[in-house]
């Protein structure tokens, strides 16, 4: 017999009150049923099914959840459609700065042919290919170092052509401010282009930072190396601190506006 609320049933060998859900008697051991009910299942999501055929084709794996609706990334993820998945342009840059200090070093012409030494006299590949050429060891070691982390990150983010225009230009913005300001300035090696690639990969998260959002960066980091960077000119006296100091200002306008052209991004 069950009562009207089912929370019991009475058993009819020894009268006992036992749970409904049970298939034998505790206290006797007769058997009440065959095999125990069934326990409702409640608060059980509906499960949506996952598209087939030509619209799951059409719908980005990355955009599919665990039961197959369609989720956006937030759009500081997204990446961006010149997105790389091998740091070619990185790896062209480091290998040719390490190349060029050889060089330098076997033959000291090469590094007074290339970096800027006061007036340029129209010589304007100066501003370019002063960024690969060091003469001190460490100072390349540290510029090097620098470039092939933060151009490596960049590089996956917004491709080759943007790691390629940021390093050149940063470095020439920085001679051409260390032309401008000094008589005579001297100017070499990559501390422009690489405090460049690391503020330009930097803007995400110093905007989440300031935001109060979560980021996936060490900003800490990323500043004591951005630090060394700058005081790299000072250490071993072989470039400008301004035209470095130039070569982060480039790189924060860079990284915002590619920051901005990736939120926008569909």
């Amino acid at each position: 017999m069950t009562s009207g609320a089912d929370l019991f049933v009475v058993c009819k060998q020894c009268g006992s009150e036992v749970s409904p859900y049970i298939t034998e008697c505790p206290y006797c051991g007769h058997r009440l049923r065959r095999r125990a009910p069934k326990l409702p299942r409640a608060h059980v999501p509906s499960r949506t099914p996952r598209p087939r055929g030509r619209l799951r084709r059409l719908i980005p794996k990355a955009r599919l959840g665990r039961a197959g609706r369609v989720r956006e990334r937030p759009a500081r993820f997204r990446e961006s459609r010149w997105a790389a998945t091998r740091p070619y342009a990185t790896i062209l840059l480091v290998a040719v700065g390490a190349g060029a200090w050889v060089a330098a070093r076997a033959e000291p012409r090469v590094l007074f042919e290339s970096v800027v030494l006061g007036p340029i006299h129209g010589q304007w590949w100066r501003l370019f290919s002063s960024a690969l050429v060091y003469g001190s060891g460490i100072y390349a070691f540290v510029c090097l170092l620098a470039i092939a982390l933060f151009g490596w990150l960049l590089e996956q983010r917004h491709g080759p052509v943007a790691v390629l225009a940021l390093f050149f230009g940063a470095a020439a913005v920085g001679a051409l401010v260390a032309l401008a300001v000094y008589p005579a300035p001297v100017v070499s090696g990559g501390a422009a282009p690489a405090l460049a690639l690391l503020a330009a990969w930097a803007v995400p998260d110093l905007e989440s930072a300031r935001e109060g959002s979560y980021y996936d960066g060490d900003l800490l980091g990323v500043a004591v190396l951005a630090a060394l960077l700058i005081a790299m000119p000072f250490a071993v006296d072989e470039t400008s601190w301004l035209s470095a100091v130039a070569g982060a200002a480039v790189g924060l306008l860079f990284g915002v506006a590619l920051h901005r052209m990736q939120q926008t991004q569909p």
